[in-house]
């Protein structure tokens, strides 16, 4: 009898060792397994004019991605700025990106030169690449504005027609 009562107390000591040593086990394959489905960001670059749109993608250190421009898309020269060819770019950059893991995007726009707005394609690009998944971070305008420089071409009185 002295060993049936010892040997049920040993058994049980040595399954919660068991359960101690498999829970201390699971732990850091877990946080292994988070760290390696770490989500990327990219950049992603938006130049648009009234002729035509431009889209380049890079990952944070400024390495390209992938770059689509509205020529790409289309055939029609007229159509490159049109905001139904910047869906079609914004599906060809995610395509693309989707391969690599991205899932956070940040956007910087830029216009031409002292443009007060950027061009058609823009906004759609940024709609379409949300209902894409993409989770969209920061919204940046980098249009380039002039500060002085050289004097205007036309005279004190300006150009006249």
């Amino acid at each position: 009898m002295k060993e049936a009562a010892e040997n049920p107390a040993k058994t049980g000591e040595e399954e919660k060792e068991r359960i101690e040593d498999s829970a201390g086990e699971d732990e850091p394959e877990e946080e292994k397994k988070d760290k390696k489905k770490k989500e990327i960001e990219a950049v992603v670059n938006i130049y648009t004019s009234f002729n035509n749109t431009l889209v380049h993608v890079t990952d944070m250190a400024g390495k390209t991605i992938a770059k689509v421009t509205g020529g790409m898309v289309t055939k029609h020269g007229r159509l490159k700025a049109n905001p139904t060819i910047a869906m079609f770019i914004a599906k060809r950059i995610s395509e693309i990106i989707k391969d690599l893991g991205i899932k956070y995007l940040y956007v910087r726009i830029r216009a031409k030169t002292r443009n007060p707005a950027p061009g058609p394609g823009a906004n759609s690009i940024i709609k379409s690449l949300s209902r894409e998944g993409y989770k969209i971070l920061n919204i940046l305008d980098t249009t380039r504005l002039p500060r002085g420089g050289p004097k205007k071409k036309g005279g004190r009185r300006g150009r006249r027609p």
